[in-house]
């Protein structure tokens, strides 16, 4: 269950209690779960195999605790997801842009977005006493999630997710800035908190659209001056990704940095970086010389 954060938990039961909520654990089908599983979040298929794989978790523990004689959750492929969104990496333009554009608050969260692949999450909850700048590491030790608009403070999405992250040097200057200008006194000040103080909405993050006759503010405005539409925040940590394994880091570093549990999250931000294999082929050409 550490696989889905509070907010995904809470909207996979309540998307799962209309069909199942009245019925006893005896009573839910091997049909029961498959008509359910066709008619339930075909518009988000992310969400969709959350909510099935939890299903099927929690009647996995049903029937090893006996209460039932068979797990009825086997649709095959159920629990996987399809990426609906094709994400594509901003170019180092690209990110200038972006970051030049976004309100000066929010110009090195932006940055730690993307060179250091941080979680929306894991940028909100960051505090003074979370940076040790003379060392350039970064501890992340916690996230927060927002629940019927509740900010909720607990680890981060996955136990892998509690890392140190190395900060590219080029950072720490600007970083150094930021803490002075914009950042309270002591060890828990939040770096970059919302107008009130407290912990920064998406919302508030994401601004509002350009149209024609506003220029917008915040990312929205941001992506449009990158002419990036298709950006959403979370982009900004694949671009970090595909950074990363673009230097030739192992996929045991790319997991530890990214806070993943397995291989396979890094292994698409390797394939996405195979643009350095003509780099490579070139190095390879170089070794005839030597």
């Amino acid at each position: 269950l550490h696989r889905v954060d509070r907010r995904q938990r809470q909207m996979c039961i309540r998307d799962s209690l209309p069909t199942f909520g009245h019925l006893e654990l005896a009573e839910i089908t091997p049909d029961s779960v498959r008509n359910w599983h066709a008619l339930t979040g075909t518009a988000t298929p992310t969400l969709r195999a959350h909510a099935y794989g939890l299903m099927r978790t929690i009647l996995g523990t049903a029937e090893r605790d006996e209460l039932i004689t068979r797990n009825p959750c086997y649709v095959r492929g159920a629990g996987n997801s399809v990426r609906v969104h094709k994400v594509k990496p901003l170019t180092l333009k690209e990110l200038e842009v972006v970051v030049a554009a976004m309100p000066p608050q929010r110009q090195v969260m932006t940055l730690l977005a993307a060179w250091c692949a941080m979680r929306f999450g894991e940028l909100a909850e960051l505090r003074r006493g979370d940076l040790n700048l003379r060392t350039g590491i970064i501890h992340v030790r916690r996230a927060v999630v927002r629940v019927d608009g509740q900010a909720i403070i607990g680890t981060p999405k996955f136990d892998a997710g509690t890392r140190d992250i190395a900060i590219p040097p080029h950072l720490v200057p600007l970083i150094k800035q930021h803490l002075k200008d914009h950042v309270g006194p002591g060890k828990d000040a939040l770096l970059f908190p919302g107008a009130d103080g407290g912990h920064l909405n998406p919302s508030t993050l994401y601004g509002r659209k350009p149209t024609k006759k506003s220029p917008g503010y915040g990312f929205y405005a941001a992506r449009a001056a990158a002419d990036r539409p298709d950006l959403r925040w979370h982009d900004l940590r694949h671009t970090g990704a595909v950074l990363a394994a673009s230097t030739g880091a192992t996929l045991a570093e790319l997991m530890g940095r990214l806070g993943h549990s397995t291989p396979g999250a890094a292994l698409r931000y390797q394939h996405a970086a195979q643009g350095r294999d003509i780099e490579i082929a070139k190095r390879l050409s170089a070794l005839v010389g030597e």
